[in-house]
């Protein structure tokens, strides 16, 4: 019980933080990867039981931080097959590894898709489980990992939060393809935060919008990131960016000769 309360308050501090310094347009989400005797908190959707359809794990992603939904996803509610090797609910075949899927479409030959496939960050068997997402206001359960989609300066500004207690840089690898392996896997494997340039299928398929961003930080750095945000906009970074707008301007001749003429008048 102990446990649940500092969990539970440290996911309403973060979400605090989040829409009081980066305010994004959809909720942040709290995502766990629940162990095979972990058991699914109340109310949440599933794809396959709730709805009578697969979907993709960016689908379920853009239900959760758009409409408010805690959804649990594993083998029987997921529809893309890249995602199932990813989360290894399916074994690595061949013909994935090889790089058919991306011949012709991502790389020039199938051996550039085979190296584009093997970037791509995976689950064995025995670390897959089912994929669990919630608000952050919502999340009854201990996430492993915080993401939070947003446009450019939003990103910027948590990576500056980020940044606080460490300096230094974040490092992040884009393919184009398979995001939801970099929000969830990546992060997880890694322990680091992640800026995710949403893939192909997050826009088609979860409808992602042009301008949006994501970031992700392992809930391990919630404190961290939460005091990061406060102080770095103590020290003047913010979001919405201020713009500066202490200067002259410079106008049209006709205008500064108008001018000139009030100059002189006077």
């Amino acid at each position: 019980m102990m446990q649940q309360t500092i969990h539970t308050q440290k996911l309403s501090d973060l979400e605090t933080a989040i829409h009081t310094y980066v305010r994004p347009d959809t909720f942040p989400l709290a995502i766990k990867v629940l162990k095979r005797e972990e058991v699914l908190p109340d109310r949440v959707k599933r794809p396959a039981r709730d709805f009578g359809k697969t979907f993709s794990i960016c689908q379920g992603i853009t239900m959760s931080r758009r409409y408010g939904w805690s959804i649990a996803m594993s083998k029987e509610d997921l529809s893309c097959p890249i995602a199932k090797i990813a989360f290894g609910f399916e074994e690595e075949l061949d013909y994935y590894s090889e790089g058919n899927l991306t011949d012709g479409m991502y790389t020039k030959t199938c051996d550039l898709g085979a190296l584009t496939e093997a970037a791509v960050p995976k689950f064995s068997k025995e670390e897959a489980g089912t994929v669990l997402m919630a608000p952050l206001g919502r999340a009854a359960f201990e996430p492993d990992v915080i993401t939070v989609y947003g446009n450019s300066a939003q990103v910027m500004r948590m990576v500056a939060g980020t940044l606080y207690h460490t300096g230094g840089e974040i490092t992040s690898t884009f393919t184009a393809r398979a995001d939801c392996a970099d929000i969830v896997i990546k992060t997880i494997k890694t322990c680091k935060p992640q800026v995710i340039l949403p893939c192909y299928g997050d826009r088609v398929f979860g409808q992602t919008h042009d301008h949006e961003m994501a970031f992700t930080i392992p809930f391990s750095m919630t404190d961290e990131f939460t005091e990061g945000l406060k102080q770095t906009h103590k020290g003047g970074v913010r979001y919405p960016v201020p713009t500066y707008l202490q200067y002259e301007a410079k106008y049209p001749d006709t205008y500064e000769k108008l001018n000139e003429m009030f100059d002189t008048n006077t």
